[in-house]
């Protein structure tokens, strides 16, 4: 069934009407509109159901609702250097607005130290669904002169990690994207020697299914850190470890890539290597 358009943008602009989605990356929207309308629904329950899926990939990480406008008059007051101990706090005191983040804190130095440090120093990244991790570069193993790229659903996250960049005078780019977009259009464009997918398969594959390898083969970079949760959002581990190391190496079978895995309290991850070069 072909999605009547009249009908697919009355749903999109349904959602992006409520406050949660208001800044959300409306090709997603309307990508997710035309899907439930081609499987029938009546356009009030495409509404609900395009909302619930918003709410399981990025809505429910947002306990409240950032206070952007806030952080950013903060944000002036800071120190310029990212490492600075003020800056340091700032950093990790946003981090822990956004679910995902937060969990990673306790380990964060850790996280990021190990995973890379076969690639150390890092000079040039690229997050994909981001979320408020690119406030962790302070931790991570980097070059004098890295450079950032992130993009993730939230137009107003994205402004506001370009913000932080701009007044720590470091190179970082930082946009919305659509990652379920088969030609991702969106995808920015530049190179990078490390793709981050920081807990984002699972989320994608809520979405559409397939959608996680077909991501990680578009992926320009030589090296792909993945990582998944290893409990839910409520803190109840339901063999969550075991089950997505068997799907992600399910995932990756058969293919000439070269992994390696991570064990972490609150995540595990994999630094996967492929055969691209990076500029």
């Amino acid at each position: 069934m072909i999605a009547n358009p009249a009908n697919a943008e009355w749903i999109v602009a349904a959602v992006l009407g409520k406050s949660k989605y208001r800044h959300v990356h409306p090709h997603l929207v309307r990508g997710l509109a035309e899907r439930e309308l081609a499987k029938g629904r009546a356009p009030r329950e495409a509404v609900g159901e395009v909302a619930g899926k918003l709410h399981q990939v990025a809505g429910a990480y947002f306990p409240r609702q950032p206070d952007y406008m806030r952080w950013l008059h903060e944000l002036e007051t800071l120190p310029r250097d990212a490492g600075h101990e003020n800056t340091r706090a700032f950093s990790t005191r946003v981090m822990r607005s956004h679910a995902s983040t937060a969990e990673r804190i306790p380990d964060l130095e850790e996280f990021f130290q190990t995973t890379l440090a076969s690639i150390a120093p890092v000079t040039s990244i690229l997050d994909l669904a981001c979320g408020m991790n690119p406030l962790a570069l302070a931790w991570m193993p980097l070059s004098s002169s890295s450079r950032y790229v992130g993009c993730d659903l939230y137009m107003d996250l994205t402004g506001f990690l370009s913000s932080f960049y701009a007044h720590i005078d470091r190179s970082g780019q930082f946009e919305a994207c659509n990652l379920l977009d088969m030609a991702f259009p969106d995808l920015p464009a530049k190179r990078a020697q490390v793709t981050f997918l920081l807990k984002t398969l699972p989320c994608l594959e809520q979405l559409e299914r397939g959608a996680g390898l077909r991501l990680l083969h578009a992926i320009p970079s030589s090296y792909i850190l993945v990582s998944f949760p290893v409990s839910s959002l409520g803190g109840r581990p339901k063999g969550m470890r075991a089950n997505y190391e068997n799907q992600f190496l399910e995932m990756v079978a058969g293919r000439n890539w070269r992994v390696e895995r991570f064990s972490f309290k609150t995540e595990l991850a994999f630094l996967v290597e492929k055969d691209e070069q990076p500029v």
